[in-house]
């Protein structure tokens, strides 16, 4: 599985744990010029963007520290930019989805408010 497969394979598996876990999701791959945001769904009283990171193997650390403080701006740049296109009157939360998938095992992570704006 190249690289591009195994990006798509996480944002499948993370969509699928996010409904399970009673998420509404309400887009996937939605893109602010040239900013893309993995998946943007919904609870009951938040909106949440979910940054999704999948790794075959961890030699260079656990898939959620790729998302270091630029990615984070660009997420919460994008965010805003869909809040104010789609009207969106609730508030917003950032999660990221980590994960590690090879031929021996699948390892999924769900960390919840991973990340918050910064000023």
């Amino acid at each position: 599985m190249d690289q591009i497969e195994l990006g798509k394979f996480g944002e499948q598996l993370a969509s699928e744990l996010l409904v399970k876990k009673g998420f509404k999701l309400l887009e996937r791959n939605w893109r602010f010029g040239k900013i893309e945001l993995d998946i943007i769904a919904k609870t009951k009283e938040k909106i949440v963007f979910i940054e999704v990171k999948t790794r075959d193997n961890k030699f260079v650390g656990e898939p959620w520290e790729a998302v270091k403080p630029a990615k984070q701006r660009r997420i919460i740049k994008a965010a805003n930019a869909f809040i104010v296109e789609k009207e969106i009157d609730l508030e917003a939360r950032f999660d990221v989805v980590s994960i590690i998938h090879n031929s021996k095992y699948t390892e999924v992570e769900h960390i919840e408010e991973a990340f918050y704006p910064l000023v």
